[in-house]
């Protein structure tokens, strides 16, 4: 009988590298703190510059170890400019996908530029990075992991996020067609589906008339807090606390989508 880990060990990403795709952002930059606190070298690639750095010296200043590289996602060029430098770097345990881009107009006045950007940057960029960085993560000693960050939005559809919700339920599939896709090179592919979580990107939907029926629809009856998605985030990062999970869609919404009548 094997010996039971404590639960420091089990979460324990020392020695593990990890790449969060849209780490400048408010959810972004927790999650790349999260598993920099865990012992990760943490790889932050976004748009931003200046917050990519901001999150990088946060990181470095609680003595952990960051590197910031510029990627636009929307942009093939730059993301193969970056699976190069994480090449040379030596390689990948951990990819956290987690761009993110909304448009609340109403349906009928979406243009065709606006849906294709929703559906680029929210669905085609985990396609790009999981293509570029997945040969990067082949023949790790523990089991690699792709975390994909899809939304409650990705079915049932919900209001004013169309575009968004149409990218998110993508992205659940094309996380569960590379779980199959990539088993036999060692990663497993899992998906986080937050509910509400104020952020930068939704705070002009979450008003006080919606936030009301968020919460009235939400067993748990309040909004989410960043820190309530760290869990899930380590322990689908951690071969050890979850090596025989693939495939799976995990919700951390405070039960919306168990919510009925």
């Amino acid at each position: 009988m094997s010996a039971v880990p404590s639960p420091r060990e089990l979460f324990d990403l020392s020695g593990a590298r990890a790449a969060l795709v849209g780490g400048t952002g408010v959810l972004g930059g927790r999650f790349a703190r999260c598993l920099a606190a865990a012992g990760a070298e943490v790889v932050v690639l976004g748009r931003s510059i200046e917050r990519g750095e901001a999150v990088r010296e946060s990181i470095s200043s609680i003595g952990g170890r960051a590197e910031f590289i510029p990627v636009d996602v929307s942009d093939r060029s730059t993301v193969e400019v970056a699976a190069a430098s994480l090449e040379a770097m030596g390689g990948l345990d951990i990819l956290v996908n987690a761009p993110g881009l909304n448009n609340t107009v109403p349906f009928a006045d979406i243009t065709d530029e606006a849906w294709n950007r929703l559906i680029d940057v929210n669905l085609t960029s985990v396609f790009r990075t999981c293509q570029l960085f997945a040969p990067l993560m082949h023949g790790r000693a523990q089991s690699a992991s792709i975390i994909n960050i899809s939304s409650a939005s990705s079915g049932p559809p919900l209001s004013r996020v169309g575009g968004y919700g149409v990218a998110k339920a993508g992205v659940n599939n094309l996380t569960q067609y590379l779980a199959r896709e990539l088993a036999g090179d060692g990663i497993r592919v899992n998906a986080i589906l937050p509910g509400f979580f104020p952020a930068e990107q939704n705070r002009a939907l979450l008003t006080p008339e919606r936030v009301d029926a968020i919460t009235g629809h939400t067993p748990l009856a309040r909004l989410g807090r960043p820190e309530e998605l760290d869990g899930a985030l380590l322990w689908l990062a951690s071969s050890r606390a979850s090596g025989f999970v693939t495939g799976s869609l995990v919700h951390v919404d405070g039960g919306f989508s168990a919510m009925t009548i």
